[in-house]
């Protein structure tokens, strides 16, 4: 069952698809073939034999994304310009324009984050890698948004006061513990070396520090260039990649400031069942999350739409399960209108694993869909608005996709408009059983949910036709197989035959 599997068993398991199809004029070879074979820089699949572009996502072997980011060429070898910007591992700009201290938009960022990787040596580099941050501020740098047009916030090493609002002392204790070991393990996939626990830490104290300076009016918006992720974090565990809970950390920063109700909008692709479990019976913070489930099958396995809270806080958890793969900026930005509420301080867990290409996502959403999402919340939060980095693991992917995040935050108009948004028939239908739940709280929703509920009808309709039409056609799997010839063999001479009956 996929909810038994961790991020990595998933991972791996791409490799055991086989083709199906008949073996038959399968030869074998004479002598043992050498196969040469290289992980991809983008997404970090194997590739065998000599061959330049990676048979998953098309990346070049030597690729220069983490040298110029998303903007560097996918097809061809590294470029050898030089790109002049340096961030130090203390956060400081060097050799590039100074970041604008006046800048509304406030980026946090630490090099000694990039420490914290998997020392033990698999059959796959682990999803989540240094590269990740590395690839977005290369992306960052060539663009010339940051440094540049974003001001610096200093990073600070979280307290233990603080992290003792979301986590237990036993976790912290434990997590603290993996600084006196040179390579452990949380989960099977969830990993720490010696610099790991400094590197959560780092990464804590930079979402709260963003978060009191959002609030506070020392910055309109920012985003957390952060990792280890943390919404898989929970009160007592460590897991999903996850150490501490930056998202949760951030909330009760803003609380401490002053904020009085929280939105935190988890629009990474797995369900963060941490930041749900921190405040399940918290009635000051609106925890709202759009993942895949497929009825619990997909991890973590939680985030049904009936978890919807506890202890008087029922309806201050919004799930919207996706049922099923490929999940594009239509059925997301359909969510967003018919399910998000407004709220007055807004953080964005921010995994893009739901991007297209994402080798553990395997959803379809656009740089111009998290672009749109941005600029939604953005509007209802008053422009107040923390993005935090959690997963996504194409390079390509997020570092195109935080880009274009930021320059929502920076003001630019997202691309594309939002209007007349057409859901897929499985986006329909979740959102439809989000707000069936949710109107018991909401009350608000049951218009729109009349509304959609005339939809739905429509959809059925035109399906049922799709069905009639499509009745004498191949199946894809075999309309495109090797017994594709065969079928049309027969299926012609059974029409043939009708078509003699009933000419008689």
């Amino acid at each position: 069952m996929h909810g038994d599997l961790t991020f990595q068993d998933m991972y791996n398991n791409m490799e055991l698809l086989e083709d199906e199809d008949d073996d038959s004029d399968w030869e074998p070879v004479a002598e043992p073939v050498e196969m040469i074979s290289w992980f991809c820089t983008n997404c970090t699949m194997v590739n065998l034999g000599d061959i330049a572009h990676c048979d998953l996502c098309g990346e070049h072997k030597t690729s220069g994304i983490l040298k110029h980011g998303f903007l560097a060429s996918s097809k061809f070898p590294q470029e050898d310009s030089h790109i002049d910007g340096k961030i130090e591992a203390n956060g400081n700009v060097i050799g590039f324009q100074q970041s604008a201290l006046s800048s509304p938009t406030a980026v946090g960022f630490d090099e000694r984050m990039l420490l914290h990787s998997e020392i033990e040596m698999k059959s796959h580099p682990h999803p989540e890698r240094p590269d990740r941050l590395r690839a977005i501020a290369a992306s960052l740098a060539t663009a010339g948004i940051f440094p540049g047009r974003c001001q610096a916030i200093a990073a600070r090493e979280i307290t233990r006061e603080e992290l003792e609002r979301v986590h237990s002392v036993e976790h912290i204790q434990t997590v603290d513990f993996t600084a006196n070991i040179f390579s452990s393990y949380f989960t099977p996939d969830t990993y720490a070396n010696e610099h790991s626990a400094r590197a959560a830490r780092l990464a804590a104290g930079l979402c709260a520090d963003l978060a009191s300076a959002i609030f506070s009016g020392r910055a309109k918006n920012g985003f957390a260039l952060v990792r280890p992720p943390g919404h898989h974090a929970g009160v007592k565990q460590a897991m999903g990649f996850c150490l501490h809970n930056n998202a949760a950390v951030a909330a009760l920063a803003a609380q401490v400031a002053g904020a009085k109700r929280v939105l935190i909008v988890d629009w990474d692709v797995h369900h963060g069942n941490g930041t749900q479990e921190i405040f399940d019976d918290n009635k000051s913070v609106l925890y709202v999350s759009l993942h895949r489930h497929e009825d619990g099958k997909f991890y973590p396995g939680t985030g049904a739409a009936s978890e919807v809270g506890s202890k008087g806080a029922e309806g201050y958890c919004v799930n919207i399960p996706w049922s099923c793969g490929g999940v594009g900026d239509n059925d997301y930005i359909f969510a967003f209108q018919h399910v998000v509420l407004p709220i007055d301080f807004t953080i964005i867990s921010a995994g893009f694993d739901a991007a297209r290409g994402d080798p553990l996502g395997h959803c379809d959403v656009t740089p111009v869909g998290y672009a749109q999402m941005t600029d939604m919340l953005s509007n209802i939060s008053g422009g107040k608005l923390l993005v935090i980095l959690e997963g996504g693991y194409n390079l390509r992917s997020i570092s195109s996709s935080a880009t274009a995040v930021i320059k929502v935050l920076l003001g630019e108009n997202p691309s594309a408009e939002v209007a007349d948004i057409a859901p897929s028939r499985a986006g329909l239908q979740t959102v439809m059983e989000v707000l069936k739940i949710q109107k018991d709280f909401w009350p608000g929703v049951g218009a729109s949910l009349t509304q959609l509920q005339s939809l739905w009808e429509g959809f059925s309709s035109a399906e049922k036709g799709h069905k009639m039409r499509r009745r004498a056609e191949a199946p894809v799997w075999w309309k495109w197989g090797r017994k594709r010839l065969l079928y049309h063999h027969f299926i012609t001479r059974h029409l043939r035959a009708k078509r003699k009956r009933e000419q008689k």
